[in-house]
């Protein structure tokens, strides 16, 4: 009876019923971290019944954490993140299990956690080296897996390895230089982000768990909170990427004492190449970019903003402007051995330009993300906003 109660909404839900509830019930699901991403997808994995839920995380609750961590609370500072976690989810759910690992996930120890029985893995990490661990073992091991990712005001959503479709590494086939990534705590994040993206990767593994309706397979998410905007980036599986066979690789990230363990990867995404100069793409913000245009720079401009948004505002300067989604199609147009900068409204759809460019195998140019965008722009130098 108290069951009926509980989820008595989802019970009259179309596509849910008391077998959609069976299947949440028998569900076990694997999260990687109980921090900001993990704060809401555990809350809402527990309220919504799945049967067993793993958390695995070895950090401690700090003050800084809970602008963001809504699953901790002032009286746990100090205290093992995943007890903090397991104790709150038992209080919002005493019929479920919940599995606690204080451990950091690592090759050692990551195929003996991942095989534990689990239907679904999410990625609720802060750092690199652990979302291409998540990746190879779960490909190894043949199970899909929900990836999110938050930045200042943006945040991603994905599902890999999912019914034979792609994998991370089909989208980010190797990871960037160990000293070209920069740290969480510099770059900041607005505190309801995680909760946005954390509850849409909640909204996945659901999905997932019931069968239900499409998804974010092969599918790239963006949100843009600034914007209050949300975009797709399609992809589809690498023919000329060796699938992974072992966590060798992904082992010498976490043996290099030069890796940042507590980093955001996508401020730099390299691509691995035949050519001499591998294409890379590097935020810049405005300040750099008028500074380094003062001394002489004249790098190309690239506009992937729609061409709505192009006629109601864009910079005299620009040399091109194409969608984001439709980069690729002007690959021919673009210079092979200048400098590019690529803007949008604010910084996100930018960025996916600049992944597309690299996967279409771009070399010789390199490729800079404005930070801010446009918006950025036209407060440092309104003079140079043109309206068509």
């Amino acid at each position: 009876m108290s069951e009926e109660h509980r989820y008595a909404r989802h019970l009259v839900l179309p596509g849910v019923g008391s077998e959609g509830q069976k299947k949440l019930d028998q569900a076990r699901v694997l999260v990687i971290g109980a921090g900001g991403l993990g704060s809401p997808l555990l809350l809402y994995l527990a309220a919504a019944g799945v049967g067993r839920i793993g958390i695995v995380d070895d950090d401690v609750v700090s003050l800084s954490n809970l602008q963001r961590q809504v699953i901790h609370s002032s009286s746990a500072i100090g205290e093992k993140k995943v007890n903090s976690a397991k104790r709150r989810l038992e209080e919002l759910n005493d019929e479920i299990q919940i599995d606690a690992f204080d451990v950091r996930l690592t090759p050692n120890n990551a195929i003996e956690i991942l095989s534990g029985g689990w239907d679904v893995v999410v990625d609720g990490c802060d750092n690199l080296p652990t979302r291409y661990l998540v990746d190879d073992a779960c490909s190894l091991l043949e199970l899909p897996w929900v990836y999110g990712s938050i930045y200042r005001f943006e945040g991603q959503v994905s599902v890999f390895n999912f019914n034979g479709g792609p994998c991370y590494r089909d989208l980010f086939s190797n990871p960037p230089p160990s000293d070209a990534v920069p740290s969480c705590a510099d770059g900041g994040v607005l505190g309801v982000l995680p909760g946005v993206i954390g509850s849409l990767q909640a909204n996945e593994v659901i999905k997932l768990i019931l069968g239900l309706g499409d998804a974010l397979n092969g599918r790239l998410l963006v949100y843009d909170a600034e914007a209050m905007e949300f975009n797709q980036l399609r992809f589809e599986r690498n023919p000329d990427r060796t699938p992974s066979s072992n966590l060798d690789e992904v082992e010498a990230m976490f043996e290099s004492p030069e890796w940042c363990l507590h980093a955001d990867p996508r401020r730099l995404i390299q691509e691995g190449g035949a050519s001499d100069r591998t294409t890379m793409f590097e935020s810049i913000s405005m300040t750099n970019f008028i500074a380094r245009r003062a001394e002489g720079w004249a790098p190309y401009i690239l506009d992937v903003r729609s061409l709505m948004e192009y006629h109601e505002a864009h910079v005299a300067s620009c040399d091109h402007q194409v969608p984001h989604e439709s980069v690729v199609s002007s690959l021919d147009v673009l210079p092979k051995d200048n400098d590019i900068v690529i803007h949008c409204r604010s910084g996100m759809r930018s960025q996916l330009a600049a992944m597309l460019l690299i996967q279409a195998g771009m070399n010789g140019s390199k490729l800079y993300n404005l930070e801010g965008g446009i918006l950025a722009w036209q407060a440092a130098l309104p003079e140079e906003i043109m309206s068509s």
